[in-house]
């Protein structure tokens, strides 16, 4: 029978942060009784598998996720007691060994694509994959040479960047590939309007524009970029670009329909894949005041960017329809679950 001062040590996990995380990544747990400096150190677990404690304090702890996590259920033990737990967003490995280097793409009916990206001018044997409803793993495409930026047309098509030729392919369902635009520069991101032109960054600075009949034209210049440019079209019409240099105070670019440039935001760390969900917020893999990860932030500028994925070393990410977030890192992708996102 536990008595009235067992229950006045138990440690107390009153809120943690962010919401969700990928292997590797942190949360904070804000409560009480979490540690105590006379004592051997807390154990922090996500189900049954225990985290690397990063920072113990009594009413702050910050603990990593390790790679066996498989359970969104954090508890808290310490001095033989264990706090009640709590419940965050755990995303689960769906693929590994690949080279994302942008945002994965997600088609109508919930299929994911990936690439294989490789190093400069390396043809590995398959450069393009594609992750069914069941999350199998298929090979798409192999005579694409650094593949990089994606995106799913209306009419159902993957657009591929290759960088290494300058080149935007079209990849149909079968997995058939044809040049849609060539002459691209060290071709990057992709992003289409409502109007369905096709927008792509060349590494070396230049924003291009292929119309729907294919005309090619300059749409902006900006700032060249160390790896790639990451462009989405935000619900006001403006586009956004990334773009990472050798500076740790990037910023996040907005181009006005015009194609006139100006800084939406500045101050982080390599930013890299943007996306939007359907409230009109913005997502962008970066690092931004010490913590890496996904952040949200409005478009209205209000507010810090606020971290909701942690995790290292993520390039990009993807919603889908049926509420998950698709992380992609350098080598793996992950699903996190969640709604709205994440609210």
């Amino acid at each position: 029978m536990s008595s009235a001062s067992d229950a006045e040590d138990r440690p107390v996990i009153d809120r943690l942060d962010p919401p969700a995380a990928i292997a590797g990544g942190s949360f904070e747990l804000r409560g009480s009784n979490l540690s105590a400096p006379t004592e051997q150190q807390p154990v922090v677990r996500f189900g049954k598998a225990a985290g690397r404690l990063i920072v113990g304090g009594s009413h702050r702890v910050v603990v990593s996720v390790p790679e066996d996590a498989a359970e969104g259920s954090i508890t808290v033990q310490r001095n033989g007691q264990r706090s009640e737990a709590a419940h965050c967003s755990l995303g689960l490995a769906i693929a590994e060994n690949l080279h994302p280097v942008a945002n994965p793409a997600v088609d109508a009916e919930g299929n994911i694509y990936t690439t294989r990206s490789g190093s400069r001018g390396e043809k590995v044997p398959v450069s393009v994959f594609k992750i069914d409803l069941n999350f199998n793993l298929r090979p798409l495409v192999s005579e694409i040479i650094n593949p990089t930026g994606l995106l799913v047309d209306p009419d159902g098509s993957l657009l591929v960047s290759g960088r290494h030729d300058g080149t935007i392919y079209s990849v149909d369902p079968n997995g058939q590939v044809e040049a849609y635009a060539e002459g691209m520069g060290v071709a990057t991101g992709l992003a289409m309007d409502a109007a369905e032109n096709l927008y792509v960054g060349d590494r070396t600075g230049t924003i291009f524009k292929i119309a729907r009949d294919r005309q090619i034209f300059v749409f902006a210049t900006l700032e060249p970029s160390i790896s790639a440019y990451h462009l989405a079209f935000g619900p006001d019409g403006n586009l956004y670009v990334s773009g990472p240099t050798t500076s740790s105070y990037d910023p996040i670019y907005r181009v006005l329909p015009t194609g006139d440039v100006e800084v939406f935001r500045r101050g982080f760390g390599r930013p890299q894949g943007l996306t939007f969900d359907a409230a009109g917020r913005m997502y962008a893999a970066c690092s931004y005041r010490g913590r890496k990860g996904v952040f949200r932030m409005s478009l209205d500028g209000d507010g810090e960017p606020e971290l909701v994925v942690s995790g290292p070393g993520i390039v990009g990410q993807v919603l889908t329809k049926n509420g998950e977030m698709i992380v992609a890192t350098a080598s793996s992708l992950y699903r996190v679950p969640g709604a709205g996102w994440l609210d």
